[in-house]
């Protein structure tokens, strides 16, 4: 369904909309370009297939375009993604090739004649290499920053060097060996998209019958990826530590992205170590694409954990948040951008099993306390991470690189 700005005013209030219809003047009708890797599966998708409709509704020309890459070249560029997230890497001649190679290939058959173009990731990332620059270029990392690999780090500025702005989630990703235009953006997500919308407790209830997950009991849901990164056997262990003081059921809800050939790896090392508690279903391991179903799962919880040990801003934080949840979350990355411990959410040590345990158990015994956490995180939400804030922001950045290109008339 096309979604229109007007669609999200009696959500964000009328100054909101107008200052974007604002914003736009003397971009209207510039085209912009956005690259990723894939068309599913991750935040950086569900951005895009809200933010690209809405860039055309208020008056841009703009494009999504997906790179194709081999399975050796995703399986590359996932070691890089753990390797900017701190895990060391052995770089070789061999993985530079196939790297480098799959952005030479697409540019072959991709033209490029944009006025803006905005490169997600590291998978697309050395595309600029193999193009006439006759733009502004812009490279969004989504990933934590704050601790890369150094060697992968340096290979992988030669390219970052020839961007016009770095946009990060948070100011703790800003590098001081870089020497770049950086841009701080947090993520943001639709209220209105399928897994954010309001839905009635019949639809709660018929949804989560559909894929077999009964209510009988209070939820326990962490909705993340099978990535080593958000530790599923972490909140694994939370849960057995929780159930010995309140009888619930831990549901791990996660999709499998294109681009990520360790998820069913992990998903399978799970299913074999837990067994008996998956069999007596204690533990649901969840892999569908459904967005209805996650909306429904994270309504339907007591609480929502995101134990992650790495997160450049972790939207499924900011999505159980929307639901008025109370959410346990690791003190890592971009989460504390979102969370104020006691206020709207709870912020742990990732290592910390048992105080997640007890925080867990103390929410689910207290429902006063639950909702108010919920009320408040809501409200935090509406305030900082609708996509709405992140359109005026691409519109700013736009209006600066039109201003230092010289460009602006």
């Amino acid at each position: 369904m096309k979604r229109s700005l007007e669609d999200y005013r009696h959500i964000v209030g009328d100054e909101v909309i107008a200052r974007i219809h604002r914003k736009v003047l003397g971009l209207l009708g510039k085209h912009i370009l956005h690259i990723n890797s894939t068309y599913q599966g991750g935040g950086v998708a569900e951005m895009l297939h809200t933010l690209v409709p809405l860039m055309n509704d208020i008056g841009l020309d703009a494009g999504w375009r997906i790179l194709h890459g081999s399975p050796d070249f995703f399986s590359i560029t996932k070691r890089f993604h753990n390797g900017l997230q701190g895990q060391p890497i052995h770089m070789t001649e061999i993985k530079k090739q196939l790297y480098t190679q799959t952005s030479e290939t697409f540019s072959y058959y991709t033209h490029i004649e944009h006025d803006f173009v905005v490169v997600h990731d590291p998978q697309p990332l050395p595309l600029l290499k193999f193009y006439k620059k006759q733009q502004p270029w812009v490279w969004r990392c989504h990933i934590d920053l704050s601790n890369p690999d150094e060697n992968l780090w340096e290979y992988l500025k030669t390219f970052i060097l020839k961007y016009d702005t770095v946009i990060v989630s948070s100011e703790k990703y800003r590098r001081v060996d870089l020497p770049v235009e950086y841009k701080i953006m947090p993520p943001a997500i639709d209220p209105l998209s399928p897994k954010n919308r309001d839905i009635d407790g019949v639809t709660i209830r018929k949804t989560l019958a559909r894929y077999n997950i009964p209510m009988d009991k209070p939820i326990l849901t962490q909705i993340s990826r099978f990535d080593k990164w958000k530790d599923p056997e972490g909140v694994i262990n939370i849960f057995q530590r929780v159930k010995q003081k309140v009888d619930c059921r831990l549901v791990l809800c996660g999709s499998m992205a294109a681009d990520d050939p360790e998820g069913w790896e992990i998903y399978e090392n799970i299913n074999k170590t837990y067994i008996k508690e998956i069999e007596n279903g204690d533990i649901l391991l969840v892999t569908s694409e459904s967005n209805i179903l996650v909306n429904a799962l994270q309504r339907a919880a007591s609480v929502i954990i995101q134990k992650s040990t790495r997160e450049g801003f972790g939207l499924t934080v900011t999505e159980g948040l929307w639901k008025g949840k109370p959410v346990l979350a690791s003190n890592v990355g971009g989460i504390p951008l979102q969370i104020s411990d006691g206020e709207n959410g709870c912020l742990l040590d990732p290592q910390d099993i048992q105080g997640f345990a007890e925080r867990t158990i103390e929410l689910m015994k207290d429902e006063t306390m639950a909702i108010q956490l919920g009320k408040n995180a809501r409200e935090s939400v509406r305030e900082k991470f609708l996509i709405t804030r992140l359109l005026a922001d691409y519109l700013d950045l736009f209006h600066n690189l039109l201003v230092c290109s010289g460009t602006c008339r």
